[in-house]
Parts: structure tokens; C-alpha cells; sequence
């Protein structure tokens, strides 16, 4: 399975390499290492054992195939007019630019420097382990769409076997933007199908309200589920479907999988850890004092990060989402909501 970390705040701007690079366990450093918190439920009913097979299957290391990077920035609406012959320019606000590359992260010279240089206030960032498609730049994520950025971690499974009927329900734009051969380019595909109602491109460039986000992503996995009930029957295994859009204001995840009692892939959130991944402030995310500080604890802006891991050893400042949970983000609070779940989702997994 992949990593993926995602940051989001409606006022403090975090630099790309503290929150990427320099962490001692860093988005970067996640390609060979965990650190998996919480995971483990100590209660003498659940087999210690099993959870741990459950844990390493889900959680693999050597996320060695790709990494992809979007950051949003204001530039391109820098550039335009705001209101140009009485109508509203659609490229108003902010837009995510995007670096994608085969190369391991810490080992790319372009990423390095980016990350040193670029500052944002939304940014989404994966390192990705293949399982059945290419490792190509194309198949790394985030996938954008005009301002809404997505990634997965997880799998569809058995996709090649719903490939061609979930490929209908995405309308024209969507399906001609995707480049890649995944099962995640394509859940991106359908969830933007869904956002803008099929309305195509110039939809893309609309922002939507939280609850719309939320609806087109429940939708999402409702119809990969449907798609694998009428196509495989009993014979349909379960998914993992850690998913997260954004549109650079708002953001939407979900940690799912539809087997009874099995964990999806790992998904932690903090709204306190961004203090501790901005070298303007006091404390380091290692624990250790910051002598070049330039501000208080206490002037740092609200902020959201969710993560496949946390970026900083400090267990108290991360919060596992629960299995089959929304998480919402508005800027201003963060909301957590149960899948709608049907109990004929629950697939068997043969191993």
C-alpha cells in the first residue's frame, strides 16, 4: 500500500520541506520505515496476532514506486482580472500546481528543491507502492482536476473486472483526463463525475460545498461495492479505500474497507502536530527547542493534517480515524462521520 500526508489551513502557510523533509519521520522517510500508533487494540477478545498480520498486509514498506506532490498557490489568479466584462473569471482562487517522479524522494534534486522553496497553505503529497499497473509518473498521485486534487491508498479490488463499466458512469472530460492505468485515477475520475454532475471541465473549476464533496465520495464507494456485487457476486473481495479531495479550502477523507471486521490501511489526523512542522516556531517535531524561532506557540493559525502516518513521534498530537469514517474540514472544524454502510458490502478475504 502507498503513504500519503496532506496539510490544510485557511491562515498559516507551512514550508513544503519542514513538512515533507525534514520531519524525522517525514512523508520522505516513510518509504522504508513506520511508525503506526493506536493500530493495536488491546483488548484480550481480539487476537493480538491476527491484528498485526492485518496491520503488515495493509501497511507494507517499500513504497519505493513514485511520488507526487500538489501544492496550492494563488499564482495563476494572480494573473487574471477578477471580474472581466461583468462575469466572473472562473480562475479565480487557488489552484494546485503539481511534481511527480519515479525517483525515491530523498534522492530527487527537483523535489529537494521545491520543498526548500515553496510555501502553501494546502498541499497533498503520496509515495506510492504498485501493485498490478505501471510505475510511470502518470500513475502517481495526486490526480488533479482543474482545483480538486485526489489520492488513494488502498485498492480496488478486482478492478480490471469492473474497469470498463465503471469507465461509462464517468463522463467525457473526465475520462479523456485520465493519463494513467490505476484503479485510483480512475475512483478520481468518478468522484469528479459525481462532484460537478457529469457537467464536465468547466465544472472542474467550481468550488462546492463541504456536504457536496462528502456526497460525491459516499457515492464513489457505493458504486464500486454495487459494481462488485453485480459482477463477482459472492466471489468479491473487499477493498481499501483511504481517499482525500481537496480544493485548496476544504478537504474530504475517508478510511474505509468492507470486510466485518478487518482494518483498512492506516489514516491518522492531528489539528495541534503543525506547530511542531513550522521552523517559525519554538519546538521542533523531534521535541527538541528551536532557537531561531520567530513566533509563540499560541500565534499559530488553525490547521488540519491527515496522514497515512504521523510525521512526528509525538502519539498524544495524532488521532486514528476510525475504520469506515468521513473526515470533513471547512477551514474551521473538523467533522467525522460514518460511511452509510450496507452489511451486504462485507466481502471475504481469502488470505
Amino acid at each position: 500500500m502507498c503513504r500519503w500526508f496532506a496539510y490544510i489551513s485557511d491562515s498559516e502557510p507551512c514550508l513544503l520541506e519542514d513538512v515533507l523533509i525534514s520531519p524525522n519521520h517525514s512523508l520522505s522517510k516513510q518509504v522504508h520505515d513506520h511508525y503506526l500508533p493506536k493500530l493495536i487494540h488491546h483488548d484480550s477478545a481480539v487476537n493480538v496476532r491476527d491484528q498485526q498480520k492485518q496491520i503488515d498486509a495493509r501497511n507494507v514498506l517499500y513504497n519505493i514506486d513514485g511520488l507526487g506532490i500538489a501544492w496550492y498557490t494563488s499564482a495563476k489568479s494572480d494573473f487574471h482580472s477578477p471580474n472581466f466584462g461583468g462575469t466572473v473569471v472562473i480562475n479565480e482562487g487557488l489552484r494546485p500546481a503539481m511534481y511527480k517522479t519515479i525517483q525515491p524522494p530523498l534522492n530527487d534534486f527537483n523535489f529537494r528543491s521545491i520543498c526548500a522553496n515553496t510555501s502553501t497553505r494546502c498541499c497533498f503529497a503520496h509515495i506510492r507502492a504498485a501493485s498490478a499497473t505501471a510505475i510511470a509518473s502518470v500513475n502517481n498521485h495526486p490526480f488533479i482536476f482543474g482545483r480538486h486534487a485526489f489520492m488513494h491508498n488502498g485498492v480496488v479490488s478486482d478492478f480490471v473486472r469492473i474497469q470498463r463499466q465503471l469507465s461509462q458512469l464517468v463522463d467525457d472530460d473526465a475520462f479523456a483526463n485520465i493519463q494513467g492505468s490505476t484503479d485510483s485515477e480512475h475512483l478520481a475520475a468518478l468522484y469528479i463525475t459525481f462532484l460537478t454532475g457529469g457537467k464536465g471541465r468547466a465544472a472542474w473549476e467550481a468550488s462546492y460545498e463541504l456536504h457536496e464533496m462528502h456526497d460525491a465520495m459516499q457515492k464513489t464507494i457505493d458504486v464500486v461495492v454495487k459494481l462488485q456485487n453485480d459482477s463477482l457476486g459472492q466471489k468479491k473481495r473487499p477493498n481499501s479505500l483511504n481517499l482525500a479531495t481537496a480544493d485548496g479550502k476544504k478537504l474530504v477523507t475517508v478510511r474505509f474497507r468492507n470486510h466485518q471486521t478487518e482494518e483498512p490501511p492506516s489514516l491518522y489526523y492531528s489539528t495541534t502536530a503543525g506547530v511542531t512542522l513550522n521552523r517559525k516556531y519554538p519546538e521542533r517535531s523531534d521535541g527538541s527547542k528551536n532557537p531561531a524561532a520567530m513566533k509563540r506557540e499560541e500565534e499559530h493559525g488553525g490547521h488540519l493534517i491527515v496522514a497515512s502516518e504521523p510525521s512526528t513521534y509525538k502519539a498524544s498530537d495524532w488521532t486514528l480515524i476510525k475504520r469506515n469514517h468521513f473526515l470533513m474540514y471547512d477551514g474551521a472544524k473538523v467533522e467525522l462521520e460514518p460511511v452509510k454502510y450496507a452489511d451486504s458490502w462485507n466481502a471475504d478475504d481469502p488470505q
